[in-house]
C-alpha cells in the first residue's frame, strides 16, 4: 500500500495512487482483498485514512446485485470514519488531523433546487453520486469504505465531534442519518408516540434518537427476544408483531411509525396502528414490490411515505445531536477478513447491532 504524507497538496503535484481494499469481484461472489485506484487530491479534496467502516444491509443488497445494475468489482461501504491526512490547496473546511466521516454519497450536481436546499440526496440534476457502485463526474467508478484510504471533496465530508468514538460514529453516517431525518422531518418529540419497526442496525439507532428527541417510543419486532435490549436503548414499550393481539391492542396509537425492515410486511396492518393524520415512513428497501389496499390510507387521512438518508447539513446536525446526547451505534468490531461471515450473520439477524470493520486489518 502506498503511504501518504500529512501535507497540503495541489493538483499540479498530486498523483493518483492505489490502496488496499476488500471488493466483490462479481455479483454474489465472496469479497476478497485487492487494490483499487484513488484519484489525485484536487484543490478541494481531502485524503482520508479510513479507520472504521460500518457494514450496512444495503452493502449486501448491492454486492449481491439485489437492486440490479451493479458495477463490479465493487468495494462497498458508505459508513466511513477516519482522519484527514492530506488536504487540497483550496480546502477550508478541514485540516490535517481532523476526525471526519463520509456517508452514502460523495457528489451531486450542486445546482438543482434540492442541492441548493441542502437535500443533495434527492438531487434532480445528475443525481447524487454514491460513495460506491456509482460513476463520478469523470465517468470513473467510485469505491467505498472497505479500504484504507479515500479521496473526497471537502463539501461532501462531515466533521465527527470529539464526543463520539470513531468506531461508534461510523454507522451514524448511514444508519444514524437514515433514522434522524424522518424523525426530525415528521417532528418526533415530546407528546408524540413513535413506533420503530425492527430492532436491527437501523432500528436501534431509531430508538436511541427518538428517545433523545423526547418521544414516547415503542419497538415493534417479530419476537420479544430483543426486548431487554430495546428497553435499555430507550424504548418505553416493546411488542411482538407475530402476536395478532398486538395489532388489536395498539390500533390507532401512533403519530409516526418508521419501518426499518428490508423484507415485505403487511402495510395495511401497520397503517391500522396510526392515529388520524399519522404517518408511516419506510427507510428499509425490500427488493420485492409491495401490495396495498388503499382503504388503509383513506380511513384516517394517513400517509405512507419514504425517506432516504439526509443531506450534508442535516447529517452534520445529526452528528452534533448524537455527540450532545452521548449517542453512538452499538457495534461489533471485526477484522476485514471476517466480512463474508459478517454478511451471512447480518442476513441471519445475528448482530447487535452493527458490524464495523477495523480498517487497519485490510
Amino acid at each position: 500500500m502506498t503511504t501518504h504524507a500529512t501535507t497540503t497538496t495541489t493538483p499540479a503535484t498530486a498523483s493518483a495512487t492505489t490502496v488496499a481494499a476488500y471488493a466483490a469481484p462479481a455479483a454474489n461472489a465472496p469479497l476478497e482483498r485487492t487494490t483499487v485506484p484513488r484519484r489525485p487530491v484536487g484543490a478541494h479534496d481531502v485524503l482520508i485514512e479510513i479507520k472504521y467502516a460500518g457494514i450496512c444491509h444495503s452493502d449486501i443488497h448491492q454486492a449481491r446485485d439485489g437492486w440490479g445494475e451493479g458495477i463490479f468489482p465493487m468495494v462497498p461501504g458508505h459508513e466511513i470514519a477516519g482522519i484527514v491526512t492530506e488536504v487540497g490547496a483550496d480546502v477550508t473546511k478541514h485540516q490535517v488531523g481532523d476526525r471526519v466521516g463520509v456517508g452514502c454519497f460523495v457528489d451531486s450536481c450542486r445546482a438543482c433546487e434540492y442541492c441548493r436546499k441542502g437535500l443533495e440526496q434527492y438531487c434532480s440534476g445528475t443525481g447524487m453520486v454514491g460513495t460506491y457502485n456509482a460513476l463520478d463526474k469523470n465517468g470513473e467508478p467510485t469505491y467505498g469504505g472497505y479500504s484504507t484510504h479515500v479521496v473526497v471533496d471537502e463539501n461532501y465530508t462531515l466533521r465527527i465531534p470529539e464526543g463520539i468514538a470513531l468506531d461508534e460514529a461510523a454507522p451514524l453516517l448511514c444508519a444514524g442519518i437514515t433514522l434522524y431525518s424522518p424523525l426530525a422531518h415528521w417532528q418526533a418529540g415530546p407528546g408524540k408516540k413513535v413506533a420503530i419497526v425492527g430492532l436491527g442496525g437501523l432500528g436501534h439507532m431509531g430508538v436511541k434518537i427518538a428517545h433523545a428527541l423526547g418521544a414516547e417510543v415503542t419497538v415493534l419486532s417479530q419476537s420479544l427476544k430483543k426486548r431487554e435490549d430495546g428497553l435499555k436503548l430507550g424504548a418505553d414499550h416493546y411488542y411482538a408483531t407475530s402476536d395478532p393481539a398486538t395489532f388489536t391492542e395498539l390500533a390507532g396509537t401512533f403519530d409516526l411509525i418508521v419501518s426499518t425492515v428490508s423484507a415485505p410486511i403487511d402495510f395495511g396492518a401497520f397503517l391500522g396502528l396510526l392515529k388520524t393524520d399519522g404517518a408511516m415512513v419506510n427507510v428499509g428497501a425490500p427488493e420485492e414490490p409491495i401490495a396495498l389496499n388503499l382503504f388503509a390510507l383513506l380511513g384516517g387521512r394517513k400517509t405512507l411515505a419514504g425517506s432516504m438518508i439526509g443531506g450534508i447539513a442535516e447529517t452534520q446536525e445529526m452528528l452534533d445531536f448524537c455527540a450532545e446526547h452521548g449517542l453512538g451505534a452499538e457495534i461489533e468490531l471485526i477484522r476485514a477478513d471476517q466480512v463474508n461471515e459478517a454478511y451471512e450473520r447480518v442476513l441471519a439477524s445475528d448482530v447487535r447491532y452493527r458490524f464495523v470493520i477495523d480498517a487497519s486489518t485490510i
